[in-house]
């Protein structure tokens, strides 16, 4: 294992990749100082999804008094927070080209006129190292009680990503699988569309979920050649023919139309039997991955893992114990930034050129 030198290094993390804005100051990889998130999700609420000009143009808003207020939670009346920072780390990708630009621009500035180095990072690592940070002075927040022990499975699932990562080290990883179209967190919004609960698809799904029966409906499973991959738009499509059969039409009944005939006991159970399905695809296959690879650790990242189903359905069926991160730092956060931007650092990794690091939007493990 790569030996982490831990010096007092405290890290400002800037996020911007999508529809958040925030900032974190992290020291150590492990304590979190501040985080402050601006959204705009209720702007994109109205389209049934984030509409990537409205995200950036929002982030050009609000991004500096986000930083300034992330470095006055962190260093309460000291006069010139910035001599507390060690290194800048950003998001470079992936994400949404706009977003991810307004971020880096800001970072890049800072980084030159601050004379602080400068860490690009990636989006869906930095889900990662949230589950790293497990100590704080901050209210509400509730972290894991120790950090993680490699090498570590990490199960990532959110409304870009769905995979399983074996972390043998800091930066030495294997992607075990990915998946091969939808996202669990994309099939969670496209099934809230179908049945006419509100955006974003995964919360509002959960809520309904509470008051269905989970064994209403049967979904079926993709059965892939591969045992870690994922596949999810042949469950979404077996949800949207079964509420066109459950108002008495047929395949051709338009999509849009099925909310307007399904009755509220018919919306809670379809959500909650697509939940069961959806939750139970992706444990099976971590805890497949668990029996196979013995990791010293479990971690989950990314918005879904926020999914009290997912958490409950993990628990029982993993045997070992499991701590989860809080909820808050399961969306995207400034802290999960901050925390990989501060192992970059402190395991020496080459800084960026502040003059010209540029946007990934694309960016994979």
């Amino acid at each position: 294992m790569r030996s982490v030198k831990i010096s007092g290094m405290t890290v400002l993390g800037i996020e911007s990749s999508c529809d958040e804005t925030s900032a974190a100051v992290v020291r150590d990889g492990r304590v979190l100082l501040s985080n402050v998130v601006s959204t705009s999700l209720d702007l994109h609420k109205a389209y049934g999804g984030v509409v990537p000009e409205i995200a950036a143009r929002s982030h050009i808003e609000v991004i500096t008094p986000v930083i300034e207020e992330a470095l006055a939670v962190a260093f309460p009346g000291v006069a010139n927070p910035w001599d507390e920072i060690d290194a800048i780390a950003v998001t470079c990708g992936a994400g949404l080209g706009g977003s991810l630009l307004v971020g880096v621009m800001t970072a890049r500035t800072l980084a030159i006129t601050k004379n602080k180095p400068l860490y690009a990072c990636n989006h869906v690592e930095g889900h990662v190292y949230a589950n790293f940070l497990n100590e704080t002075n901050l209210d509400n927040y509730q972290l894991r009680e120790k950090q993680p022990e490699f090498p570590l499975l990490a199960l990532i699932v959110s409304g870009g990503h769905s995979q399983l990562v074996l972390f043998k080290d800091h930066f030495n990883y294997e992607l075990l699988g990915r998946t091969r179209d939808d996202a669990i967190g994309e099939a969670f919004d496209k099934v809230a569309k179908i049945i006419g609960l509100p955006y974003p698809g995964g919360p509002s799904v959960s809520e309904s979920a509470k008051n269905g029966d989970a064994v209403k409906y049967s979904f079926p499973k993709a059965n892939l050649d591969h045992p870690y991959e994922f596949s999810f738009s042949g469950l979404k499509t077996a949800v949207l023919r079964l509420a066109q059969a459950e108002i008495g039409e047929d395949f051709t009944f338009p999509s849009f139309k099925v909310a307007e005939r399904l009755s509220e006991t018919q919306r809670n159970d379809i959500a909650a039997s697509f939940q069961r399905v959806a939750i139970e695809t992706v444990v099976d296959k971590a805890v497949k991955a668990y029996e196979q690879f013995a990791p010293k650790s479990v971690v989950i990242a990314g918005g879904v893992a926020a999914n009290q189903e997912l958490r409950r359905q993990l628990r029982e069926r993993l045997p070992c114990s499991i701590d989860y991160t809080d909820i808050k730092l399961c969306t995207d956060n400034g802290a999960m930034i901050a925390t990989l931007g501060c192992y970059h650092a402190m395991l020496d990794s080459e800084p960026a050129d502040p003059y010209s690091l540029q946007i990934q939007p694309n960016l994979s493990m």
